[in-house]
């Protein structure tokens, strides 16, 4: 597995990640397969959030006797259980603790503000917690997960260690709006969502379905790739993301124990030829519409 310097941070990480979104619902049999297998193949960045269910217990039951191999992530900012709005600073403060506790960790390697407007972010009281808690060894680095016009002002305060935005096949806004700015403040950048929910896979979808509006983009986008073979598309859609300047890790949520491991095999070939990678981009401007904006 590739590894990619994680802005100036000093990690390396594995370009390919785990995102711990879809194991709330999972045995916690299957979870200590599935990553341990994970962390065995060369995996070592694994990412989750205080409001993905019983992720980060899971993680932290299943992994805390191998926390010196892999870097972990998590985000706050809501409640998720704790008395309290969402982006109080009291209840971050107490869900960064529970996070902790959680995971079965004394730190995490980045803390992500989750999603987090911009009104919220220029009254200054989440940074400030986030600020904290890097001062008090919970966090190494603070970070901010998001998309669109509240990203990009969040990467311009300067205050941030690493962004995480969605970038697939199906979402390009950030290769022009957020990218080039977190690559001038040499933040460390993860793709989230980069096979695009597997959008393609659906004869139809609701729009209550998680991937609907990628599906809706990607009948309109007419990829000819799209009629491969699933597994075909998937190495598509993961090289693309991987090929994109400046992202260092993409992660992939999965339940099933082998996976990241196959997905892992998938990007093995590296970058998409430039041709490739140029023909979905100059698809992508022909048909966008504007206000296909970055999935938050």
């Amino acid at each position: 597995m590739e590894l990619r310097n994680y802005g100036n941070t000093g990690m390396k990480v594995s370009t390919l990640g785990f995102g711990g979104s879809e194991i709330r619902d999972a045995s916690r049999a299957d979870v200590e397969l599935l990553l341990n297998r994970a962390l065995d193949a060369g995996l070592n960045v694994i990412d989750t959030a205080e409001c993905y269910g019983d992720s980060e217990e899971k993680i932290g039951e299943v992994l805390a006797h191998r926390r010196d191999e892999y870097y972990l992530f998590t985000k706050c900012g809501h409640a998720a259980g704790v008395d309290g709005p969402d982006w109080d600073a009291k209840v971050l403060a107490q869900t960064i603790d529970r996070s902790l506790k959680r995971l079965k960790t004394e730190y995490v390697d980045v803390v992500h503000l989750h999603s987090c407007s911009e009104e919220v972010l220029r009254q200054g009281e989440v940074i400030e917690v986030l600020q904290r808690a890097k001062e008090a060894g919970k966090t190494r680095f603070i970070g901010y997960s998001g998309d669109t016009t509240d990203a990009l002002y969040a990467i311009q305060t300067g205050v941030f260690d690493s962004l995480e935005t969605s970038l697939n096949i199906a979402d390009q806004e950030a290769i022009e709006l957020t990218l080039p700015e977190a690559r001038k403040r040499n933040m460390g950048i993860i793709a989230k969502r980069p096979i695009a929910n597997a959008a393609w896979t659906y004869d139809s979808v609701t729009e209550e379905d998680y991937a609907y509006h990628y599906w809706k983009r990607l009948k309109k986008l007419q990829y000819d790739f799209l009629n491969e073979e699933t597994q075909k598309v998937v190495e598509i859609a993961l090289r693309f993301t991987l090929s994109t300047e400046g992202i260092d890790t993409a992660i992939v949520g999965t339940a099933k124990p082998d996976r990241w491991q196959q997905n892992a095999a998938l990007t093995a070939r590296g970058p998409l030829p430039q041709e490739q990678y140029d023909a979905i981009r100059a698809r992508w401007k022909q048909v966008a519409a504007k206000d296909w904006a970055g999935r938050i």
